[in-house]
Order: structure tokens, then C-alpha cells, then sequence
């Protein structure tokens, strides 16, 4: 048999052999009608022929039937012909919904190239279409992103592209039949009939969508069920849907968009105002970029603005988004609809929660912390914790509350986007009555003051009770808990106060306080939360909760070496303490009076205090307290060179915290101790007898190392700074480069935590171990640092010892004329503060100047 091929014979396409009977079906309605009107024309002729009856009939008839034969031959299905149900189709149709691309499209470039690899990796299998779900917060460009996307894959699928708003509000929202009568319309399917319900208009939608590669975008879905039912049934399909909310739907490619970058919000900016004149004033377009919360849509109407105003800069425009006498929303607005207002898009995802969702949104608002754990929810509420997460889970799924990430507490934590909060804002000035409102900030401030109680009690229960007995148990490490809440903390102390909720700010004060005390972390913060509680104290009617107030302001004020303003606010809490018979807070006043004078080099008269809160602490019988004021004690004893006098006392500390299992105190009794020891090994060998020197230093260096590892293993970074300092200033020549080790590294720990003055004492013990190696220009820049530190820090005690160990070091490097002027200086500080042995040692060095 002969090719076809040779002889020129074309064998139809299985495609064009399908094609036939449709054309055949869709062409029985003419071919009917064309007969029936022949038909009606003959019957209506008959009359006027000369035709006998039984013929008229005959034609009649015959006429009637071949029209009955070509309207049933036209309808049959041939091969490959698929069946129309209810509808029937024209054929040519190919349809091109996809919106527009904005013109000023930018900064999606890597959302974009996540998008690709996702079409390029096949995420729809054969037997499934490529299902892809942007959603993310109103006004982040959800839509932009979907019709760039969907315009970049078309051409993949040329059986047509179809939109649809589905406009996923409760009050809006569009029925899925509705879209599938939409879409079967596009792609030629004349519904002849009723096409029934939703099942019926999906069987007709997998119908004619099977074999065809369609792309479907989908925007503002509500939830997976508007969704689910529009999903063509097998591969080479293609759908994009954007939500609010995260759609969970099987086999999808779901990503959440986010805000904008610095760089990709000041381009967009630049963009539609014009790159020239964002270039004039780049900070004031950072800071429109920020007050928009680099969310595309407030950016593009700030952008829009400044093209349609010629005469404002960026400037002007961040001015406006700033001024609290406006409302940025109103800024962020050109007209009322969701494309060119925020406030209008936020509110449709407001409408479309529940009563109690709103309320919750409105409450998180009006906190001035940067973010809250889960817990929050409830007490805004006043309701259960669990019932509270769950509502704010419901917010998270709206796009209206953010997770700000995991904190050291392994919790979850929640954030509102600026936008959305001052929005909340608006709504709840509305919604809301001012009684309500307090209630809901009351209920948070004891939430915090409950947690930060349990915890600093936890952490440090001498603070908290008389003859402290076993510490309560907390749920969460006091480190972590005070990284994790320390913003939030600060902003509700301030808000607190400001509603005068006086007894709840100054309870939550008192135990933060307590907080940064034992951790000795974050100073500024706890300088700020020391003098809001002293504040408070002073509204409360209370001379108990201002002795308090003092006493914390007094320590933080001496921890950061502002001896005068310490030793005051601890001498007016003694007064306070000593008229009200508040005998063992007395007690404490006299120990905190004491150390100041002590660490401001007035060692004589710190005695005095410290000798008598040992004293008063021993009549209490409070024993933790007692062989703490011994500590510091020996640590006095140390400046003043009575060693053994310094060691009898720590070791009497030791027996009570080692019989009490108080090990955070016994490892910082160590550290003292090992202190005592190193200046007795320097003493031996400053005074010739070596062999006993290095007995003593052996003793020193296992005690310090014993205090740095039990510090540690409790997580305890500024003490483990601490003990390294100290056995970094050993002076063992044996251990030179190991004890400058120990230095650096304690400076470094104590720079992370921000204790300016700890650093500041650290580089005169970075001196020392330099000068010990010879390596004296270090030494005495080390020095010169530390002297500029002290001068900025105002403490005269520290001032003048920084300039003798100066003096000191430039002495030993042979520059006798350099180290006379820190000498004098010192000489004349010491004088100043009444420091007769700090002047002797002063005097001393100024005299090794001259010979």
C-alpha cells in the first residue's frame, strides 16, 4: 500500500478530527431552523398549488423528517468530541484577562526569582496544576507581585488567562459560582440552560479545562473554600492566589510577602517622585520610608503625593508624616477606596474579624511596648491565657498582628506593624471608653509585675525577705526573661506612670530594679528604671516604698561610679529607715553608705557604716546579709593592706553561704578571696621573699579560676568578667601573657554588656598587665583610656587612681618628666577627697618623679 505521505493524501490530526463534529453540533441550529423555515414556506404554499391532499401530506411530511435527521446527525459526539452538559461553546475563543503591571513596579526581584524556581521545579505534578499563594498584610503589594508573576508565565499557557477578584471580605466576598459561570463564559461556553449548583459548574469547569493549559489568577481570596472549587482538576494548569491570610491549601507554593526593604521602599519612591529629587535629600526619603512602615502601598501614596506637589520636598513630606497634630493615616490617604488609601485597607481586614478579635486589635495598640508573649492577649481581655492566644493566633492568620520571632525565653513573641497600630489607635478612641481602656493597661502592668516579682525573687530572695529561706521557684531564668521583656518593661513603666497607676508602676519598678541589680546588665536601663521608681515612690504617700526607691537609685548611681549622688540617696534612705523603725531595711541603708564611701577611697569612715550594718544585720538574724556586709568589709581591709584581717572575714562569709548551699555568693566570696591572696603574693614579693610570693600566688590563681567556672556554669557574664579582671591583676611573673588574656577577655564581656564603668576599671587592670610584660607605650595608652573614662564618669576616687597607675607605668618605662603630671594630678584628687593613704601612695610616686 502506498504512503500517504508520498501521494500527498493528509491524514487528519486527532485535534481537527474532534473538531468536526463540534462545528457539525454547533451548526444544528442553523441547519434547523434553515429547514423549518423551508417547512413553514411549503405549508403555507400548499394551499396555493393545485396539489391533490394525500400529496400535501407526502411533502409535509418528508419535508419534517429531513429536518429531524440533520438536527440529530448534528448533535452526535464524534471521536474525542467532549460533551457540553448544560452549555454549549464557541470555538476561538482564547481568553486574556490578566490585569496590568503597574508602571512602577519595583523591589520584588527576589520574591520573583523564588517564584520562578518554583514554576521551573515543576511544584504542580502531572496530575495537579501549580497552585501559588502570596499573602501577607494589606497594602504589601500582593497584587503587583501575582500580575508581574502571571504576565512572566502567560506564554506558558496559551489556552487562555483568567482573573478574578474575589473581593475576601465577609460582606463582599464572592461566591465560587459566580467566578465558575465568570470563567466558563471566557473561555466560550454559552450556559444554555440552568447549569445548576456548584457541583454541577465544577464538573463543567474540569470539563473544559481538562487537556488545556490555563492560568488562572485569583486575587483577595478570603479563606481555601472560596479557592478550593476554582482549582482546575490535572497538570499544566497554572493558579495564583493572594489572601490576607495564610489559604493552607494542598500542594501549594505559599509564601508570605513582606514589607519592603530601605533600599527597595527609597526606589519606589524614587520612581514616582522623581530619582534627582529623592537624591537631594536621602535621609528625609529614609524616614518617609520608615513612618510608612516600608509597606508599597503608604510608600506609593507618599510618592504620588510628591509628584502631584512639585513645590514639597521629602523633607516636607516627612514633616507631615511626623506632625503629631495630624494623623499619618489621614497622610497616607488620596481617596477612600482600598488601592489608594491605608486606612481603607486596613479596615477591611478589621470588619472582617470577630467582636472580640477587634477589641483585642484595638487593646494591643494602646501598649506602648514594642511586642508581648502570648500571655498579654489574655490580660488585655480579661480572659483566659488560652482563650486570649487563640484570638490573637486569629489575628496573626488576618495579617493584622505579626510574630516578632522566638525569645530567650523560647517564647513566642506578637507585634503590631506602626500602620496597623495607629490604626488600632483611631479605633479604639472610638470604639472604646477611657474606664475600659485602663482596665485593659491594668491588668497587663499586674500581669508584668506578678512575672517580674516571681522571677527576681527567684533569682535573688535576700532582696525580697527577711532571713531568706529557699528561693521560689520561676518558670523562666532570670537572664532570659529580663532580655526577652526588658523593652517592653521600660515602655510600660513609662506608660503606667503616666496613667498614674502609681502602686503597680512603682511594684513593677522595685522588681526590675532587682532584676538588673543581680544581673548587673543593660545600665542605662536600669539607671532609667531606678529614677522612674524613685518617681512614683514620691506620688505614693509611702516613706517605706521612697527609702526603697532611694536604695535602688543609690546602687545603680554607685555601680556606675557616681559616688556622691549614691552615698546621698542612700544617706536620706537611712534617715527615712532610722524615724520609721525599719530595722532591717535600716540595716541595708547603712551597708549601701557604707560601700559608698568605701568605693569613693573614703575607707576610714565606709568602716564605720559597714561595721554597724553587720551589727544591725546580726540582731535581725538575717546570716545571708550579715556575711555579705563581711565581704565587703574584706574588701575594704584589701585597699586598706590589712590582709589578714580581710581573710578572717571572707572566710567566716564562706562557712554561712557554703552551709546555706548559697552558691552564686560563695563563688563571688572566692573571687574576694583569691583578691586577698594575689595582694599578699605581691606584698611577699615586693618585699624580697619570693618562695613565699609564689606559695601565695598558687592559692590565688585555683580560688579565681574556681569562682570564673562556677560563674560560668550559672550563665553569669558580668561576675565571670569580674573574676577574670581579677585574675588578670594577680601579678605572678610567671603567668604574665595568661593574666593579660584574662583582662582583654573581661573587657570585651563587659563592653557587650554596657557596663561603661567595669570597662573603664578594666583598662587600668589592662595597664598593669601590660606594664608587667615591659610593654609600656600599650600600658600607658591602656591608661590614658581609662582616665579619659573616669573624667567623663565624674569618679574622683577612680580618677586619681587611674593617674597614680599611670604615673606608675611611665615611671617604670624611664619617662620620669610625662609622669609628674598625672602624679600631681592624683596628689591633689586624693587631697580633695580626704584619702590619707591614697595621698601617701600619690605623694610617694610624685617623688620618684624628681629624683
Amino acid at each position: 500500500m502506498p504512503d500517504e505521505r508520498s501521494t500527498g493524501a493528509a491524514r487528519p490530526s486527532p485535534e481537527s478530527a474532534a473538531v468536526a463534529p463540534r462545528r457539525a453540533r454547533l451548526a444544528a441550529p442553523w441547519i434547523v431552523g434553515g429547514l423549518t423555515a423551508v417547512i413553514t414556506a411549503v405549508t403555507t404554499s400548499l394551499d396555493a398549488l393545485d396539489l391533490a391532499a394525500p400529496v400535501q401530506v407526502v411533502v409535509t411530511g418528508g419535508i419534517a423528517l429531513l429536518a429531524g435527521i440533520a438536527a440529530w446527525g448534528t448533535q452526535q459526539s464524534g471521536p474525542g468530541d467532549r460533551p457540553a452538559d448544560r452549555g454549549e461553546v464557541e470555538q476561538g475563543v482564547t481568553p486574556a484577562q490578566l490585569p496590568p503591571v503597574i508602571a512602577h513596579f519595583t523591589g520584588r526581584d527576589g520574591s520573583l526569582a523564588e517564584l520562578r524556581r518554583a514554576a521551573a521545579d515543576g511544584t504542580g505534578s502531572p496530575a495537579s496544576p501549580l497552585v501559588v499563594s502570596l499573602h501577607g498584610p494589606a497594602g504589601v503589594g500582593k497584587s503587583s507581585l501575582a500580575a508581574r508573576f502571571a504576565h512572566e508565565i502567560a506564554a506558558g499557557h496559551p489556552d487562555g488567562c483568567l482573573y478574578f477578584d474575589l473581593r475576601g471580605t465577609a460582606d463582599a466576598r464572592v461566591a465560587p459560582e459566580e467566578v465558575l459561570i465568570g470563567f466558563l463564559q471566557a473561555l466560550g461556553v454559552r450556559l444554555s440552560t440552568d447549569p445548576g449548583g456548584l457541583p454541577e459548574l465544577q464538573k463543567l469547569w474540569w470539563t473544559w479545562t481538562k487537556g488545556r493549559r490555563i492560568l488562572v489568577l485569583l486575587d483577595n481570596a478570603r479563606d481555601a473554600d472560596q479557592v478550593r472549587a476554582l482549582l482546575p482538576p490535572v497538570g499544566g494548569c497554572a493558579v495564583i492566589v493572594t489572601s490576607r491570610q495564610p489559604l493552607h491549601l494542598r500542594n501549594t507554593y505559599d509564601r508570605r510577602l513582606r514589607e519592603f526593604t530601605d533600599e527597595s521602599a527609597v526606589e519606589l519612591l524614587g520612581r514616582l517622585a522623581g530619582r534627582e529629587r529623592i537624591a537631594l535629600d536621602p535621609v528625609a526619603a529614609a524616614e518617609i520610608a520608615e513612618l510608612c512602615g516600608y509597606l508599597p502601598l503608604a510608600i506609593g501614596i507618599c510618592g504620588g503625593r510628591l509628584a502631584a506637589r512639585e513645590s514639597w520636598t521629602p523633607r516636607a513630606m516627612a514633616d507631615r508624616l511626623q506632625d503629631e497634630r495630624r494623623r499619618r493615616l489621614d497622610e497616607l490617604e488620596t481617596a477612600r477606596d482600598i488601592d489608594t488609601s491605608v486606612r481603607a485597607s486596613l479596615a477591611l481586614s478589621y470588619d472582617d474579624c470577630s467582636r472580640t478579635q477587634r477589641r483585642l486589635l484595638r487593646t494591643l495598640a494602646m501598649l506602648d511596648a514594642p511586642d508581648v508573649q502570648a500571655w498579654a492577649a489574655g490580660a488585655l481581655l480579661g480572659v483566659s491565657d488560652l482563650e486570649g492566644d487563640d484570638q490573637l493566633e486569629a489575628l496573626v492568620d488576618a495579617q493584622l498582628v505579626e510574630c516578632s520571632g522566638t525569645d530567650a525565653t523560647g517564647r513566642m513573641r506578637y507585634r503590631l506593624h506602626d500602620l496597623v497600630r495607629l490604626y488600632g489607635l483611631e479605633r479604639t478612641e472610638v470604639e472604646d471608653a477611657e474606664n475600659e481602656r485602663d482596665a485593659a493597661l491594668e491588668r497587663v502592668l499586674d500581669g508584668y509585675r506578678e512575672r517580674a516579682e516571681r522571677v527576681a525573687a527567684s533569682r535573688w530572695p535576700q532582696d525580697w525577705h527577711r532571713r531568706a529561706g529557699e528561693a521560689p521557684v520561676s518558670e523562666y531564668s532570670a537572664p532570659d526573661w529580663l532580655t526577652s521583656e526588658r523593652p517592653a518593661l521600660l515602655a510600660l513603666l513609662a506608660q503606667g506612670a503616666e496613667h498614674e497607676m502609681w502602686n503597680l508602676v512603682w511594684r513593677l519598678g522595685r522588681a526590675t530594679c532587682s532584676l538588673f541589680h543581680s544581673l548587673r546588665v543593660f545600665w542605662p536601663e536600669w539607671r532609667a528604671a531606678a529614677e522612674l521608681t524613685y518617681t512614683v515612690a514620691t506620688h505614693m504617700n509611702d516613706d517605706q516604698a521612697v527609702g526603697i526607691a532611694l536604695l535602688e537609685r543609690s546602687s545603680v548611681q554607685g555601680n556606675q561610679g557616681f559616688m556622691e549622688s549614691a552615698y546621698n540617696d542612700a544617706s536620706e534612705a537611712l534617715r527615712i529607715f532610722t524615724g520609721g523603725r525599719e530595722l532591717w531595711w535600716r540595716a541595708r541603708a547603712l551597708r549601701a553608705a557604707g560601700m559608698c564611701l568605701r568605693d569613693a577611697g573614703n575607707l576610714d569612715e565606709g568602716q564605720d557604716y559597714l561595721i554597724e550594718a553587720i551589727e544591725a544585720f546580726t540582731d535581725e538574724g538575717d546570716a545571708w546579709w550579715r556575711a555579705r556586709t563581711q565581704r565587703n568589709l574584706a574588701e575594704l581591709r584589701l585597699a586598706q593592706r590589712r590582709y589578714e584581717e580581710a581573710r578572717g572575714l571572707l572566710e567566716q562569709a564562706l562557712r554561712v553561704f557554703q552551709r546555706n548551699g548559697n552558691r552564686y555568693s560563695e563563688a563571688q566570696t572566692l573571687r574576694a578571696l583569691g583578691e586577698v591572696l594575689a595582694a599578699e603574693a605581691r606584698a611577699l614579693r615586693a618585699s624580697g621573699d619570693s618562695a613565699a610570693a609564689d606559695v601565695k600566688h598558687s592559692l590565688a590563681a585555683p580560688t579565681l579560676e574556681r569562682a570564673i567556672e562556677a560563674f560560668r556554669l550559672r550563665g553569669e557574664q558580668w561576675e565571670a568578667a569580674r573574676c577574670l579582671r581579677a585574675a588578670g591583676e594577680t601579678g605572678d611573673p610567671r603567668n604574665g601573657l595568661r593574666e593579660l588574656r584574662f583582662v582583654r577577655e573581661s573587657a570585651r564581656t563587659l563592653e557587650t554588656l554596657g557596663d561603661t564603668w567595669g570597662l573603664a576599671r578594666t583598662r587600668i587592670s589592662e595597664g598593669r598587665a601590660l606594664g608587667r610584660l615591659g610593654r609600656h607605650d600599650e600600658a600607658a595608652e591602656a591608661l590614658r583610656r581609662a582616665v579619659d573614662a573616669f573624667d567623663e564618669l565624674g569618679d574622683r576616687w577612680w580618677q586619681a587612681r587611674s593617674r597614680r597607675t599611670l604615673a606608675e607605668v611611665l615611671l617604670d618605662a624611664g619617662r620620669r618628666e610625662p609622669a609628674a603630671v598625672p602624679a600631681r594630678e592624683a596628689l591633689d584628687l586624693y587631697r580633695s577627697l580626704g584619702n590619707a593613704s591614697g595621698e601617701a601612695r600619690a605623694r610617694a610616686v610624685l617623688a620618684r618623679t624628681e629624683t
